[in-house]
């Protein structure tokens, strides 16, 4: 294994985990920043009013896009096996 070849794995594997992460981190924002929002506006300053919204927004995202989070990672792992057996 040369460093060109482990520098290509490691790229992939972060735009792999980029490509996962970016819609529960995104939704994870939005719904945090409205209710920081809502907070100001209405002066209610309560944790689990930040909590709880950005926990039951994670489980959607996380069931709405598994299977593509998945198909992702299944790919990441057949071409790092395809280039592993091929060397």
């Amino acid at each position: 294994m040369d460093s060109d070849f482990a520098m290509r794995l490691l790229i992939d594997t972060l735009i792999a985990a980029l490509k996962m992460s970016a819609p529960v981190l995104l939704s994870t924002l939005v719904v945090g920043l409205l209710i920081s929002i809502v907070q100001v506006v209405t002066q209610v300053q309560e944790m689990t009013l930040t909590f709880v919204p950005k926990i039951i927004v994670v489980g959607v995202v996380c069931v709405a896009m598994g299977g593509w989070m998945l198909s992702v990672a299944v790919e990441l792992a057949k071409r790092m096996f395809a280039a592993a057996a091929g060397m």
